[in-house]
């Protein structure tokens, strides 16, 4: 078997995508789609789910002993400061790039336009309801941005880690590094513990991430032989529009920060970022694939474990590009299909909404698609609609979920990758042999 370790992690995460996807899409042609759906439910699904499972053990002892490792590397909280407020402001910036890109094309494809919104079944109507009810979202603008703030702060820090509330977590562990850099010489024994800690979760990372190419073969296969390619014959021009936007997004927004704003080569950096796509592509999951962007940011980029260790985990929560472009299109999609006149204060409305409903969304599969509520009401979409909306979409997102997962990883690693860049803790010749590969 050592021939098999012998290739690229990426190489053999991508072979597995492939052929999960051909053995779903054989196995719909072969037996049919209920019973294809049935085949892979009984097997693919399982290992895909114990796959998935795996990743997220790692989650949140990662996030935790990393960060707090991360803050002691730096010794000094002030370098924290400027680390997160850079992080921040791209991360922001980013994602109003991304809204914008996405209504752009959805104003130019006109996804909603003279859809028939009767072919929603009675069941994904009475599902859409259960779940917008269980799951009400804050209506304001206002009271969305104080409830981002006040979900950061951790009235039980144990019960934030039990229940995997990362934002929490990171507030969390920043604190409880600082806590152990203001200690000094007592500090230190922890400190030690910390980083021993960190180390053995990056070792034990790179141990489950060898298990990637088999977990996203199940997975694809699940996905292919459950949903095949229904959605484009139900949501083409929306799933055209969506993975068109998520791509320019990455290409023009991420490959303008690599190449025009530090000057590295972009092959390089999307060469890098692969494995983490692919796993991001069939988990749809930004938590899930944290760990495998840490092992990326750190193996194939180059970038410090401090920088890694801090931007990625809060990126993994705070920076969603793909969840604020799809919110966007989403609002466009159900104003097209309602036949709602859109007004210039509309657009700038939805930016705004659909920024801050992005922010510290749970990095789950589907779950952007229940907070679209809180974006429909500015475009006058009544609760009755809105539950309509999201009836039509839902059996058909993880499909898109998939491409926004991808978008928001990429944004992830490359924000990180020029704070490192601007922080000097950035291995230009780790970065660049990716160059050479």
């Amino acid at each position: 078997m050592g021939w098999w370790f012998q290739i690229d992690l990426w190489k053999r995460v991508m072979v597995g995508l492939a052929l999960g996807a051909v053995t779903g899409l054989l196995l719909r042609q072969v037996l049919g789609a209920e019973a294809a759906g049935a085949n892979v439910t009984a097997w693919a699904k399982p290992i895909g789910d114990a796959f998935i499972n795996l990743i997220k053990m790692l989650v949140v002892p990662l996030i935790f002993t990393t960060l707090v490792s991360g803050v002691l590397a730096m010794g000094d909280p002030k370098k924290l400061g400027s680390l997160g407020g850079r992080a921040l402001g791209m991360y922001m910036c980013t994602t109003l790039i991304a809204v914008s890109i996405g209504l752009l094309i959805g104003s130019l494809i006109q996804p909603g336009a003279g859809f028939d919104t009767t072919t929603v079944a009675t069941a994904d109507l009475e599902s859409a309801r259960s779940q917008l009810s269980a799951n009400p979202q804050p209506g304001s603008v206002g009271e969305q941005l104080m409830h981002t703030i006040l979900s950061i702060i951790p009235t039980n820090p144990v019960a934030a880690m039990a229940q995997g509330d990362v934002l929490p977590i990171i507030f969390f562990a920043i604190l409880f590094g600082i806590g152990i850099l203001m200690s000094r010489d007592a500090g230190k024994p922890l400190a030690n513990v910390m980083n021993s800690a960190a180390e053995a979760m990056m070792k034990l990372t790179l141990i489950v991430m060898e298990t990637a190419p088999f977990g996203v073969f199940a997975l694809m296969a699940w996905v292919m032989g459950d949903r095949g390619l229904t959605i484009l014959a139900v949501l083409g021009k929306m799933t055209a529009s969506l993975y068109i936007a998520c791509g320019l997004h990455i290409l023009i927004t991420y490959g303008f920060i690599i190449k025009g704003l530090l000057r590295l080569p972009v092959f390089a950096f999307f060469r890098g970022a692969v494995d983490a796509q692919a796993v991001a592509f069939s988990t749809s999951s930004s938590n899930a694939t944290l760990p495998m962007t840490i092992s990326c940011a750190t193996k194939n980029l180059g970038i410090g474990k401090p920088i890694a260790s801090s931007v990625l985990p809060l990126g993994a929560t705070i920076n969603m590009d793909g969840t604020a472009l799809y919110q966007g299109l989403i609002a466009l999609f159900a104003a097209q299909a309602l036949g709602i006149e859109m007004t210039v204060s509309m657009y700038f409305t939805i930016a705004l909404m659909a920024t801050l409903v992005s922010i510290g969304t749970a990095g789950i599969p589907s779950v952007s698609l229940f907070l679209a509520a809180t974006t429909l009401s500015v475009v006058g979409v009544s609760p009755d609609q809105t539950v309509l909306i999201i009836a039509l979409l839902f059996p058909f997102d993880r499909i898109l979920d998939m491409m926004r997962t991808v978008t928001n990883i990429t944004g992830d690693l490359a924000v990180a990758t020029a704070v490192a860049k601007w922080e000097g803790e950035l291995d230009e010749l780790v970065f660049r042999a990716r160059d050479r590969i």
